[in-house]
């Protein structure tokens, strides 16, 4: 368990990796006792620091809700960061690679919440009740800390998240079945990844449930308006500057970006 002041500390190397785009030494190697509770701290830290520099939470991610991500963090369950308004892009944005220190792509669904939701007892037909609406997406990811990273370095930097893009067509979540939404992801003109959304835990719902029950002890939940990234269901692809993106999600609509 690290005291007050290492966690803040941890925090503000996390800030500074993120100023002057150079990775910081991974918070595990310098404190080797940091427990998960010590890593969420930290990422609240960093959050906090953000915000009073003007930036305000606009929603949530959830990470390394595939198998064989938790396999190879070592991780028995899902992560979760959350999503800043100044990285939020929309279909057709260039945006700035060299905002980025080694950013990564992945495609995602985004849920819109409709209603406050809280846990306990949290399944996915709750989700699906107070969500308004679910929107194609892609994350950019980006890790401010250094190699090789623990699953607590991954948290206290916010769960890996750089930015978001949302487009194509809104949908009502029970409108279509959220289990068999397809994507291509194509990079330069070549597919590079496909997937379908049931990779995310069996249903892409799923992990907004797991989360809901997770922030329950902590006496927080997902709120009306929210944007939470339910988890990638493809493979995350690097990005450069110059490279032109095309995800494709079939009857729900396409997004396409580009970096500068």
């Amino acid at each position: 368990m690290l005291s007050d002041a290492q966690r803040q500390e941890a925090a503000e190397a996390i800030l500074g990796a993120e100023r002057s785009h150079k990775v910081c030494p991974q918070p595990s190697t310098t404190w080797p006792g940091m427990t998960l509770e010590d890593a969420y701290d930290v990422q609240r830290r960093w959050a906090n620091a953000r915000i009073a520099q003007g930036a305000r939470i606009i929603g949530r991610k959830i990470g390394l809700t595939s198998r064989a991500m938790q396999q190879a963090s070592k991780m028995t369950e899902p992560d979760y960061g959350v999503i800043l308004d100044d990285a939020l892009f929309d279909d057709g944005a260039r945006i700035p690679a060299g905002a980025f220190i080694r950013p990564r792509l992945e495609v995602e669904l985004a849920f819109v919440m409709g209603q406050d939701l809280s846990g306990p007892g949290c399944r996915v037909h709750d989700v699906l009740r107070a969500t308004e609406f679910v929107q194609p997406a892609l994350e950019i990811i980006d890790y401010r800390t250094e190699v090789p990273r623990r699953i607590v370095d991954t948290i206290a930097d916010n769960a890996a998240f750089g930015a978001m893009v949302l487009g194509g067509r809104t949908v009502r979540p029970f409108d279509v079945d959220l289990r068999w939404i397809g994507a291509t992801l194509s990079q330069n003109g070549t597919i590079e990844e496909t997937g379908v959304s049931a990779a995310v835990m069996g249903h892409p719902a799923a992990g907004l449930a797991w989360l809901v029950n997770k922030l329950a002890p902590l006496g927080d939940g997902l709120k009306a308006g929210d944007i939470v990234l339910g988890g990638s269901f493809t493979r995350p692809v690097d990005i450069r500057s110059g490279d032109v993106i095309f995800a494709d999600f079939g009857a729900l609509g396409a997004i396409g970006v580009s970096f500068a």
